[in-house]
């Protein structure tokens, strides 16, 4: 009978033992940090595939990449947006000035137009005087309108001519421009008034 109540008390310590045995080791095998870490291998899976997605959509928009390795691809991207900017202010220049010389010219025009308006109201009129000094030299007087590079044109149109100017005055007022100069040939040749008076006006008119 003390054999039998031994028996049992012997295998219900085992049983005991054996329970308590299988739940330690249920709470040894459970690791709480393995689903931390799961859904932080995830998190960085996503984010190398986001960079890497951005890495082809900027490949995509630099028309020469030299390399297809990361730092490549960024640095060949810095040097053509560097370009673009160049090529920004390289057209924002040209612009500004294209509006500054449109505004010049509507000035110019303007000027011109109240010159020639000044002119009328004075009652003053384009013409040409010429007078003989000598056999080979005369004196010319040429009032014609201001307007902006007449003078300049005047000049090379007598020169191209074969007129030769010295002791030249310009003066300005009211609208018009008095050209006053000696003038004779630049070959030695004779001038006359008549001729010389024509000549004159022809140029006035295509100036």
């Amino acid at each position: 009978m003390e054999f039998l109540g031994s028996a049992m008390n012997e295998l219900c310590f085992t049983q005991e033992s054996n329970r308590r045995g299988r739940l330690g080791r249920r709470k040894v095998e459970y690791d709480d940090t393995r689903e931390y870490k799961s859904k932080n291998l995830h998190a960085e899976r996503r984010r190398r595939q986001k960079l890497s997605d951005r890495l082809l959509a900027l490949r995509s928009m630099v028309p020469i990449i030299t390399n297809m390795n990361k730092a490549t691809i960024i640095e060949d991207a810095i040097t053509y947006i560097q370009e673009l900017q160049q090529n920004v202010k390289l057209l924002s220049d040209q612009l500004l000035e294209m509006e500054g010389s449109s505004e010049e010219a509507v000035q110019t025009r303007s000027d011109e137009i109240n010159a020639a308006e000044e002119m009328k109201n004075c009652g003053i009129m384009e013409d040409v005087q010429v007078t003989n000094i000598d056999r080979n030299k005369l004196w010319i007087k040429i009032i014609l309108e201001k307007k902006r590079g007449r003078f300049t044109r005047l000049i090379e149109a007598m020169t191209y001519l074969g007129l030769e100017l010295t002791d030249t005055n310009v003066a300005t007022s009211k609208g018009a421009m008095l050209v006053s100069s000696c003038v004779e040939g630049s070959y030695g040749d004779t001038l006359t008034v008549e001729q010389t008076k024509d000549l004159l006006l022809e140029i006035i008119k295509s100036i």
